[in-house]
Formats: C-alpha cells, sequence, structure tokens
C-alpha cells in the first residue's frame, strides 16, 4: 500500500507540474498575442480551488477534481457573443499566426522544461556508467556475435555510447531500423573489434517492454556484491563468512545490488538462510542463522556485513559548468525528441511493438520508483515524460494541439475557416482516436502487471 500511495502521489506531481507547464506556454503566448483568457485549469471537472485575476480580464484560476489534464480556455466568438469591448480579443479573431503561435506554445514549454531539467542535472552531476557486458548466455544472438563477459560497449553504429542510455537509444535505433547491432567493443585486454547482433525479423518482438537483453542473450554488467566489513560478534562472523566474499545468491535469489542483501535478510530474522558466495575462485554455501533486531518497532533480520559493489572505471559523474550544460541540455533533449519520433513511426509501421505504449498504471509506477531513488531520477523522469508530452501533442489529431495548428493552416490556405460539419466529424474522428489509445494503454497496462513477477 505504501508504494501505491508513493507512486500515486509522484504520478499526481508529476502530471500537474507537466500540464501547468504545457497550459502555462499557451496562457502566457495568448495573453502576449492580445487574446483574452477566461480560464487556466490544472486538472477537469468541479473546481476545488478557484481565484479570480484581479486585471480587468478577470481571468479565473483553477484547481480541479481530476488530476489528469488541464486547460485554458480563451474567448471565442464561435462559442457565443462577443462584449464590444472584447471585439478582437477572441482566439478565432486574432490573427492565424498568433493562433498557430499559441497552440505551438504549449508543446515548446515542454521541451524547454526538459532543456531547463537536463541543464540543471547536468550541473549538479549525473551519475553514469560505461556500458559493459555482463553474462552471455549460451546459443543466443549476443554469442553468436562473439561478445564476451566484460566487453565494454564504445559505440553502437556511428554513435558513442558513454552512460548505458546512450547505448540503450542506440541499440533499439539501429535494431528497429535494420534488424542488426553494430558494435564496436573493446575487451579486458584493451584490445578493439567489431560485432554484429543479427536479430533478423525478431526486432519487434525484442522491443516489448522488459525483453531487449534477455532477447539478446546478454545482461548489463554490474560489479559483484563484495563483503567489505564483517561486524564482530554478528551472525556473519559466527557463520565463517570473510571480508572479500562476494555473495551472488540468497535462498536462490540472485543478489545483484547492495540493497538486495539488505531485503533479502530484513525479512528473515532469527532464521537460518542459505548464502552463496564466491571466495578465491570458489563458489561455496553457507548457513547463517540471522539474527533478530527490533528496529522502528519492527522485528528485522541482520547478518551483520558491510557490502559494496566496485564500480571501477566503469563509473563516473557526468558534471559541467552551467554555460556547456546549456549545449549539452539541449542536445540531450534534441535527441530524446527525435527518438520518441523514430519509435512513433515505427510502432505505425510495425517495426517497434505497440506494447511500449503505456497508460497512468505503468506510468505512476515509474514516477514512484523514479522518486525512491532520489530527485535527480524523478527529474529524469519528468523531462522524459515532458518530451513525450511534447511530441504527442504536436501529432495532427484534431483533439490535439496539432490537429488545431492543421486546422489554421487550411483555414489560412482557402481564405476562410473550415466549415463547422467537417470540424465536428475531425473532433469526432479525434476523440475516438484517443478512446483507442488510452484503450490500448490501460490494457498494456493491466497486462504488464499481470504478467510481472508477483502480479
Amino acid at each position: 500500500m505504501g508504494d501505491f500511495m508513493s507512486g500515486l502521489l509522484a504520478f499526481i506531481v508529476a502530471i500537474s507540474v507537466l500540464v501547468a507547464i504545457h497550459e502555462y506556454g499557451h496562457y502566457i503566448v495568448g495573453r502576449w498575442t492580445g487574446m483574452k483568457v477566461l480560464r487556466f485549469s490544472i486538472g477537469f471537472g468541479r473546481p476545488i480551488w478557484k481565484r479570480v485575476g484581479k486585471g480587468p480580464d478577470r481571468t479565473e484560476y483553477c484547481i480541479s477534481a481530476i488530476p489528469l489534464g488541464g486547460y485554458v480556455r480563451f474567448l471565442d466568438s464561435r462559442e457565443g457573443p462577443v462584449d464590444p469591448e472584447d471585439e478582437g480579443r477572441a482566439f478565432n479573431q486574432r490573427p492565424i499566426p498568433a493562433r498557430v503561435a499559441v497552440l505551438l506554445a504549449g508543446p515548446f514549454f515542454n521541451f524547454l522544461f526538459a532543456i531547463v531539467a537536463y541543464w540543471a542535472l547536468f550541473i549538479y552531476g549525473v551519475p553514469s556508467a560505461m556500458p559493459a557486458v555482463g553474462n552471455v548466455e549460451e546459443g543466443s544472438y549476443a554469442a553468436v556475435a562473439g561478445l564476451e563477459t566484460g566487453d565494454r560497449i564504445l559505440a553502437v553504429g556511428d554513435a558513442p555510447t558513454p552512460d548505458w542510455e546512450a547505448a540503450l537509444v542506440a541499440m533499439l535505433d539501429q535494431m528497429t531500423s535494420t534488424g542488426q547491432i553494430p558494435l564496436q567493443l573493446r575487451d579486458a585486454d584493451d584490445n578493439v573489434r567489431t560485432a554484429i547482433i543479427d536479430v533478423g525479423e525478431d526486432r519487434t518482438r525484442l522491443t516489448e517492454p522488459g525483453l531487449l537483453f534477455d532477447g539478446l542473450g546478454f545482461q548489463p554488467w554490474r560489479p559483484p556484491v563484495t563483503i567489505t566489513q564483517i561486524m564482530e560478534g554478528g551472525a556473519a562472523e559466527a557463520a565463517g563468512f570473510e571480508a572479500g566474499d562476494v555473495i551472488v545468491a540468497i535462498e536462490g535469489t540472485d543478489i545483484v545490488v547492495p540493497s538486495d542483501v539488505t531485503a533479502e535478510i530484513s525479512s528473515r530474522p532469527d532464521q537460518v538462510v542459505r548464502i552463496d558466495v564466491l571466495r578465491g575462485g570458489e563458489t561455496r554455501t553457507i548457513d547463517a542463522r540471522v539474527a533478530g533486531e527490533v528496529h522502528d518497532g519492527e522485528l528485522t533480520g541482520r547478518l551483520g556485513v558491510g557490502v559494496a559493489a566496485d564500480w571501477g572505471d566503469l563509473a563516473y559523474l557526468r558534471q559541467f559548468g552551467p554555460l556547456e550544460s546549456v549545449g549539452k541540455a539541449v542536445d540531450r533533449m534534441w535527441r530524446s525528441t527525435l527518438f520518441t519520433v523514430r519509435m512513433l513511426g515505427r510502432m505505425v509501421t510495425g517495426d517497434v511493438s505497440i506494447k511500449n505504449i503505456s497508460g497512468p498504471i505503468n506510468i505512476a509506477q515509474y514516477a514512484g520508483a523514479s522518486a525512491q531513488a532520489g530527485l535527480d531520477n524523478f527529474i529524469s523522469f519528468l523531462a522524459i515524460i515532458s518530451i513525450s508530452l511534447g511530441v504527442l501533442n504536436l501529432l495532427p489529431v484534431p483533439v490535439l494541439d496539432g490537429g488545431q495548428i492543421v486546422y489554421q493552416l487550411v483555414e489560412a490556405a482557402k481564405g476562410s475557416p473550415m466549415s463547422e460539419r467537417a470540424q465536428i466529424i475531425g473532433q469526432q474522428v479525434g476523440i475516438l482516436a484517443l478512446i483507442l489509445l488510452m484503450s490500448l494503454a490501460f490494457y498494456n497496462d493491466i497486462v504488464g502487471n499481470l504478467n510481472s513477477p508477483g502480479g
């Protein structure tokens, strides 16, 4: 329940922030171009908080009950008569370039937010890991291509890969485009070579959420979880553990990161636990009776060790000065935007699985996980979602900004507005398309959660 509530809260915060930024773009550019704003609302439905502006426009600023969107309502002569003093200030009475500018402003502000978010992250410092190959499954695509454990991925195609995010984007881009992933690798002896992972017609299946690495047959390299300290008089000392032991598994569950040790041990107070460790190149099993301690009123298990993961020279901090961060942030936003556009296009052509379309359930889970991982992770999550919102709103669907821009361009071309009937039909088609898209997103959310471990 705690994870659900934290995820829900993070989701509401994320959506509210990004919608407020998007709608503020419409609002401020509308005011700059002389339009009268009747209402600025975060959320839909009945307002739960409202304030009326003091200016002559008496704009209503609202927070509404359903936190899944928002809107800016401009004066529009198509919705009713316009007072003489407001003549010429209605949305449809302003010049077409002004209307297009207002419609573009929402997505533009989403992209601008992503730039600011990345700029702040680059100044603060982004923990990064150079991409390297972990365990390679025998007979897999990766094994056939000649990948070996410990190989560092220097580039994918022509794209350098300084971190795993860059590597993943380039791998997906290459795979969905050609069915092949060309890699430049450096082995443990500093020898550089090339390899091509060829997945052929299997490329669409491998784009399904969570299938990429399992499908390719290798896992990202992670440093072993090593015991760095043995607490005197603790359970680990009594069981015979030694500093330098690598914890491989606890009760059959693989240990990947140090927090896995805490999770497995804390849930087993006063129990004998089977722990597999690597010592001197040999795997051995040690049975340890986990001590029980009362912490915050709850009985938890304690092994009495300190553990750490040594990334060596694979981990580093990407940090830049304020001016350099501007260029880095713009480049990051632009590359992410192009990647999003390409993936959407390839969903249409069938080269990318439509199972990647996520709804509020999955987004809430991602939001909660990123918020728990730290402020920097949550800001990065917001930047990615903001870019997605910007791209989606530019699609030529009548109920979205992109569709409304098309209406304005048609009016400019023919010299008069589209007929009311044509606009109504367009709105109905757009609403149907959104309903189908949302239904698919909810279906993917539900099926994905049912098929996930513990689902």
